[in-house]
């Protein structure tokens, strides 16, 4: 994981979000209904609404709600998308 991100991507829904926009040094946080993704390098889910939506998911990829907010306070940038 990047320690020091330059820009947290939070992102709702996946259907419209172009994966081409983050970059290296990003961290994308897939939330609410765009868990139905499967993660990849630097792309994480929120362990609460993979818990709610009854997915398995290995736990190296998965961010608690407290964890995300420490990404948001080092992040130079938060884009909700």
């Amino acid at each position: 994981m990047v320690e020091n991100p330059n820009t947290i991507w939070l992102v709702r829904k996946f259907g419209d979000f172009k994966s081409s926009l983050p970059s290296e040094n990003d961290i994308v946080v897939l939330i609410q209904d765009a868990v139905l993704r499967a993660p990849n390098k630097n792309w994480y889910l929120c362990k609460e609404d993979v818990s709610a939506r009854g997915l398995k998911v290995q736990e190296e990829f998965l961010l608690s709600w407290e964890d995300i907010s420490k990404l948001i306070i080092k992040a130079k940038n938060v884009v909700v998308w």
